[in-house]
């Protein structure tokens, strides 16, 4: 049975960087744009997130750390934040996915998954 009071929602906005990226020298950059919306019954805290960058070539990089762009949003329900970041990859093609670790106000603490989407040079991809 799925768990209405938890539910945070994630929609993530991709786009290359074309004048920050350098593909001479295997950089390319991307920007993300995330909503995160508090679809559930109780107020929580994005705390900390957890992602995992993967290019191309399988490499592999782990970013962990407090909040998200330097804050720590608290959403009531019905609330959304939205905030924008970046990520440069060695090769025109990778994906991103992950979680935020969110805190009631109650103290209670769960997970929001972000499930894995694409970061990729306009074009590449059909």
């Amino acid at each position: 049975m799925e768990d209405k009071e938890y539910d945070i929602r994630i929609n993530v906005d991709t786009s290359y960087i074309d004048d920050q990226s350098e593909p001479d020298a295997d950089r390319y950059v991307f920007a993300y744009t995330i909503t995160i919306s508090n679809d559930g019954e109780v107020p929580a805290t994005l705390l900390s997130r957890h992602w995992i960058i993967t290019d191309a070539n399988g490499k592999v990089q782990e970013v962990s750390g407090d909040g998200v762009v330097g804050e720590q949003p608290h959403l009531n329900p019905g609330e959304r934040f939205r905030y924008s970041s970046g990520a440069v990859l060695e090769t025109p093609v990778g994906a991103m996915q992950g979680l935020y670790h969110m805190e009631t106000d109650t103290g209670a603490s769960f997970d929001a998954p972000i499930e894995a989407f694409t970061l990729a040079v306009p074009g590449l991809l059909h």
